[in-house]
């Protein structure tokens, strides 16, 4: 079992930054690939951007291609979300999950942390 917690949302306005982390405890071992997603109030569950836990290969979405980068410490056993140039369409709730293999299902879900932009 991991366990996934994130931290780091807050409030901030168009043209901020935030970074967001996500802490793994657990068998950590065990996972393949790490990801971000977030959900907004009445929208689909969207994803946002993965990484391979051991190559730290990265691939994040087009909708914020250039303005979010999303990068591991192994060490720490925590993945980041770093958001620049936010927008009021980021805002949403952000949680983070695994892969223990590829092509699984994504599991381990975090609770989520809050991410709101104002314009």
């Amino acid at each position: 079992q991991v366990l996934l917690v994130e931290s780091g949302g807050g409030l901030v306005q168009a043209g901020g930054s935030l970074r967001l982390s996500c802490a793994a405890s657990g068998r950590t071992f065990s996972t393949y690939v790490m990801g971000w997603f977030r959900q907004a109030p009445g929208k689909d569950r969207e994803f946002v951007a993965r990484i391979i836990w051991r190559s730290g290969n990265a691939y994040v979405s087009d909708s914020v291609k250039g303005r979010f980068t999303i990068s591991r410490d192994t060490a720490k056993g925590t993945m980041y979300l770093e958001m620049n140039s936010l927008k009021a369409e980021d805002t949403a709730v952000y949680t983070c999950a695994i892969q223990r293999e590829p092509g699984a299902s994504w599991g381990s879900w975090g609770q989520g942390t809050q991410v709101t932009v104002s314009s």
